[in-house]
């Protein structure tokens, strides 16, 4: 496969933009479920807490499910067929929303729209991974990955504003709408040429990259933390009294997307250890501030933080494990990695679903705190070392 000769490519190329674009506009059709679904699920299927962190985390165990399926076919078959299948089924499934009407039908149907979910998500970031110039990598991840942050932050207000009360029938069909235009504009993306070297044999060899698995650890365990967030912020406001989490979303969204645009430039020219351990820390301050201001302010002032932390790690973790990875191996790398780090967002669903059943939110997301300062010390005393050590041996 030669797919990297892109040292003296400009990063902005048509290809970029389109493919930025199309993430864009499958972020939003995503982020739009977020806020409303677990209410919709309460007040219309009469789901459960518990029930809701459930049929939400189907999803993401469903994307973990496929993504390494997913990594070892776009390293042996190649990327454009996979991706544009995969994301035309994403956008048809959306009409299965308003048919579900139960807490098992609903289960099923997220898993299967994880499905699709996972193999978009790992092809798109492999095929950005590919059109990116190599020395501009750790800041071609962050934009690229702004296009996904912008979406969380779209995504979720507009939502609100198309549902309203009970307006859910627009929303899915919005939902499909958005996503289709998505489809539309990948399909115009001039993708790298790709050359099978070898036929890869369907093992766990093949389809884990061992280099990865450090990062991918460690990147597993923040996104417990993100997934209690972003799953049940919105029931978390009602708690509090802000009726409206669209706000909560925007700051979260405009944190991640500030800290995206400088943290690349710094992963490329002073590498990732010093960035990664400023993000952390912020986190830490994020949580205890979510968790005991119990008011509109702290919720938002929390929002900004932690949106500013997770802007910083999200783009580090994949860059290191793309730094390590041969180019032949960027699928696996990628697969490897969004496995953790859905995997992480899946058990804090359904960890933060049952935790605030019993505790409440504002102690579960306090207690965020001790799992971020678990990960930061794993990153401190292991997964840098490891790091340094691969790229060293490259």
């Amino acid at each position: 496969m030669n797919i990297d000769k892109h040292n003296n490519k400009p990063l902005w190329t048509r290809s970029f933009v389109f493919l930025a674009t199309a993430n864009l506009l499958m972020a939003i059709a995503f982020y739009f479920m977020l806020p409303i679904l677990p209410i919709y699920l309460v007040d219309k299927i009469g789901a459960t807490k518990s029930e809701v962190g459930i049929i939400l985390s189907f999803y993401t165990i469903a994307a973990l499910v496929i993504r390494l399926i997913a990594g070892w076919a776009i390293d042996t078959y190649g990327r454009r067929l996979i991706y544009l299948s995969a994301f035309t089924l994403f956008s048809l499934i959306f009409i299965g929303y308003p048919i579900a009407l139960t807490v098992l039908s609903f289960m099923l149907l997220r898993f299967v729209h994880g499905l699709t979910w996972g193999v978009l998500t790992t092809t798109g970031s492999t095929i950005a991974v590919d059109i990116i110039p190599p020395k501009r990598r750790g800041e071609g991840i962050g934009i690229f990955g702004l296009s996904m942050t912008i979406g969380m932050a779209l995504g979720p207000s507009i939502a609100i504003l198309i549902a309203g009360e009970s307006r859910y029938m627009l929303l899915f069909s919005s939902a499909i709408a958005i996503s289709v235009v998505g489809v539309i504009l990948a399909s115009t993306i001039r993708f790298p040429k790709f050359t099978r070297t070898h036929v890869r044999k369907f093992t766990a060899k093949e389809l884990i990259e061992k280099t990865s698995i450090p990062v991918a650890i460690n990147a597993m365990i923040v996104m417990f933390t993100y997934g209690g967030v972003i799953s049940f912020i919105a029931l978390y406001g009602k708690e509090i009294g802000v009726n409206n989490s669209g706000l909560f979303f925007i700051i979260l969204s405009i944190g991640i997307g500030l800290s995206r645009v400088f943290s690349g430039k710094i992963i490329d020219s002073s590498g990732p250890k010093q960035i990664l351990i400023i993000g952390m820390v912020l986190l830490l301050i994020g949580f205890p501030i979510l968790g005991l201001m119990n008011n509109s302010l702290g919720y938002h002032i929390a929002a900004a933080v932690l949106g500013l932390g997770f802007g910083v790690i999200m783009p580090t973790f994949q860059t290191m494990v793309n730094n390590m990875a041969d180019s032949t191996r960027r699928g696996a790398a990628n697969s490897t990695f969004f496995t953790a780090f859905d995997l992480g967002i899946g058990f804090g669903m359904m960890g933060t679903g049952a935790l605030s059943q019993a505790f409440g939110f504002s102690r579960t997301f306090s207690l965020f705190a001790l799992v971020i300062l678990i990960a930061l010390t794993l990153f401190i005393t292991n997964t840098s070392k490891h790091y340094n050590k691969s790229i060293s041996a490259k």
